[in-house]
């Protein structure tokens, strides 16, 4: 994770070290992340008129109440056309994605032939990466605010090991999955410079 601080850090301090026009650099935070409290920081620059490019940190670090993991780190360049002028209306978007997960003791139910009613009675800790592909649209509330929306899907593969009882952590076995649907969904907040 401070790597993935110390890059994004360096591509702001890059912003500033260089001759910038309005509208080059975003910074933005997806708030459905932050309403699972899962910090997260995106950056997106501009590469030619109408693409730019997005990378955004995913973390939670955190184990709640009872045992309950939701611990998980998330990478996602992300390659945006837009359709009008950049930062501002439709887009489609390219992305990968890839990351680490420990997850249990959490009561889900399915979601779009994923079982996730298991995460209950088991924690499951593992890797994935995938790709997908999205579309979004950018309001623009002023000269420095933006609010987006975007929605992608794709396809992830993981890798996971599987425990019985997310208490005890007795070992039951290892496996792997490959999971077709949403692969991001984000409502950001925008701050350009």
């Amino acid at each position: 994770m401070k790597k993935l601080l110390f890059i994004l850090f360096g591509l702001w301090a890059l912003g500033y070290s260089q001759e910038s026009s309005a509208q080059e650099w975003a910074l933005k935070s997806n708030l459905f992340y932050d309403a699972t409290t899962t910090m997260n920081l995106g950056v997106e620059v501009a590469m030619a008129e109408k693409w730019t490019f997005d990378l955004s940190g995913n973390w939670n670090p955190f184990q709640f109440s009872e045992n309950k993991k939701w611990k998980h780190w998330l990478v996602q360049p992300e390659f945006r056309y837009w359709t009008c002028r950049k930062f501002g209306g439709h887009f489609l978007a390219m992305h990968l994605l890839g990351g680490q997960y420990n997850i249990g003791n959490i009561n889900l139910p399915s979601f779009l032939g994923s079982d996730l009613e298991k995460l209950d009675d088991h924690r499951y800790e593992g890797w994935f990466v995938g790709a997908g592909l999205g579309y979004g649209y950018a309001w623009m509330l002023g000269k420095h605010w933006n609010l987006e929306l975007e929605l992608c899907v794709g396809a992830a593969y993981t890798e996971f090991t599987k425990y019985y009882c997310p208490k005890c952590g007795e070992k039951i076995g290892s496996d792997d999955h490959i999971y077709y649907g949403p692969t991001k969904a984000a409502f950001n907040l925008v701050y350009l410079f």
